[in-house]
């Protein structure tokens, strides 16, 4: 009897082993790796998922203060970083297959066209600049529309011709690389992008460069390193830009961009070197880089919207700005802009809004929170009356400033100008400017206790150092006729 239950438990065993191979012996299959859902700090087009690769061995920049978080609390949906071995090999489309040369003399425009040509039609493609090479390529437009989860890879280092006398005089001299039309594209890698801009930069025509430190007249186009047009789903990440001739990089009729991790730089006085801009574009996150120039860290320009700003180290510059506005009577709506966590160092202006007289639209929904000043002139700046020459006309007509919030901002001010400068419109006011919790010392020299406000309506919810009692409570008698302004 006991023989008897061994074999019909034996036989149990075999039939459950049978029913059920996989309990016994695995079976391979390739998937494709999808990203991992997560919500986004702003709304951004729905797309299918871009693929989520491995991050690469390399370090990432990170705030050299503690106020700045290593990551956001919010990830918004987008991949990691790629790297070349999470992909099979018939997606990697390495230039140097395409005739590159790397040695920092040939012009390898020609590979890196052909291969961005090649790999925009494979879904999840890498376009590889490896390391260990510097390439140099003229001005380019990489187009789309192209497969989804394209990513363009740069380890090593990518430039530009040296210089205004070695750019090809066919080529566009407002622009380097352009990327257009293109959807679920990431930019990425260890490597640098290299701007070659000091020969700009000494052109007669850049401010104080032409004989005895004056501005020669004449044309004086100059190149924006990178930039990304009519463009949705982005990331950009990992990069060192640098030395770029004009702005660094640039998004303009773009939706869904997420920037990170990425090292900026340029000299203090390198003119027009906005670190990272973007007009009419929205869905914005930009997180835990280092930025320094010889303009604005990051410039908001008009039709943007919902834009996250965390992490952030921005200086030597001209601060983080929203603007300039109005220019040429135009309209101008930027809304829900937050710029929290971030720190200011040795610049010229910390959080400025610069809007021209005459325009029309509004600014509005503006949170600066949590903000650390160290040796900043013009901490705090609304100036309605920006103008960059010495001909500008008194106009009535005015871009809304309204829902402005400064809430934690702490640290020190340069007192060659006072810290907080709101100088509003004579006929459309400022209203609802909230502060708290604004504790701005001199970084060296006697306390500066005359902040300066015109038609500037708020409240200060704790008392304010250096103390502001030029904000006028409530609302203007003639609140009502700003409806015209609103966007």
């Amino acid at each position: 009897m006991e023989h008897v239950t061994v074999i019909i438990l034996w036989i149990s065993i075999i039939l459950v082993l049978v029913q059920n191979p996989s309990n016994v012996q695995g079976r391979y299959h390739y998937h494709k790796k999808t990203s991992k859902g997560s919500q986004s700090p702003t709304p951004s087009p729905e797309s299918p998922q871009s693929p989520e690769p491995v991050a690469p061995p390399s370090t990432p920049v990170a705030p050299s203060t503690p106020v700045v978080p290593s990551t956001p609390s919010i990830p918004p949906n987008v991949p990691s970083d790629p790297y070349p071995g999470d992909y099979p090999t018939d997606c990697i489309f390495n230039v140097m297959s395409y005739g590159a040369v790397g040695d920092g003399d040939a012009d390898d425009t020609k590979a890196f066209r052909d291969a961005w040509k090649a790999a925009c039609a494979v879904e999840s493609a890498v376009v590889l600049a490896p390391s260990d090479y510097c390439f140099k390529i003229t001005s380019t437009i990489f187009s789309g529309p192209c497969k989804p989860g394209l990513v363009f890879q740069v380890d090593g280092i990518l430039m530009t011709p040296d210089g205004p006398k070695a750019w090809p005089k066919a080529d566009s001299n407002k622009q380097w690389l352009v990327f257009y039309r293109l959807d679920q594209m990431t930019f990425t890698g260890s490597g640098t992008i290299e701007g070659n801009g000091q020969k700009w930069w000494d052109l007669p025509c850049k401010p104080h460069r032409g004989p005895n430190g004056s501005t020669a007249s004449g044309p004086c186009d100059s190149p924006a390193l990178i930039r990304f047009f009519m463009s949705t789903n982005l990331v950009v990440k990992g990069l060192k830009i640098q030395n770029s001739p004009m702005f660094h990089m640039k998004f303009d009729g773009c939706e869904g961009v997420h920037i990170e991790r990425l090292l900026i730089s340029s000299p203090k006085l390198s003119p027009n070197t906005d670190g990272i801009h973007i007009e009419n574009t929205k869905s914005v996150g930009i997180y835990d880089s280092m930025i320094s120039n010889g303009d604005d860290c990051i410039s908001i320009g008009p039709g943007c919207a919902n834009v996250d700003i965390m992490g952030v180290t921005c200086g030597p510059s001209h601060g983080i700005s929203i603007g300039s506005l109005g220019v040429h009577n135009s309209q101008a709506c930027v809304s829900n802009i937050t710029v929290r966590n971030v720190v200011v160092r040795e610049s010229d202006n910390g959080l400025r809004i610069k809007t021209w007289q005459g325009g029309t639209g509004c600014v509005s929904g503006i949170l600066f929170e949590n903000i650390n000043m160290e040796n900043v002139m013009n901490c705090l700046l609304v100036d309605q009356y920006y103008c960059t020459s010495k001909g500008c006309m008194n106009q009535t007509s005015a871009v809304y400033v309204t829902d402005l919030t400064y809430r934690m901002i702490k640290g020190t001010y340069d007192v060659r100008k006072p810290p907080i400068h709101f100088a509003c419109s004579d006929t459309v006011a400022c209203t609802n400017i909230t502060l708290s919790e604004v504790e701005l010392y001199p970084y060296e020299g006697e306390l500066m206790d005359d902040p300066f406000c015109w038609n500037a309506y708020g409240t200060q919810e704790t008392p304010t150092i250096p103390p502001i009692e030029c904000l006028q409570d409530g609302q203007p008698e003639a609140l009502a006729e700003v409806a015209q302004y609103t966007c």
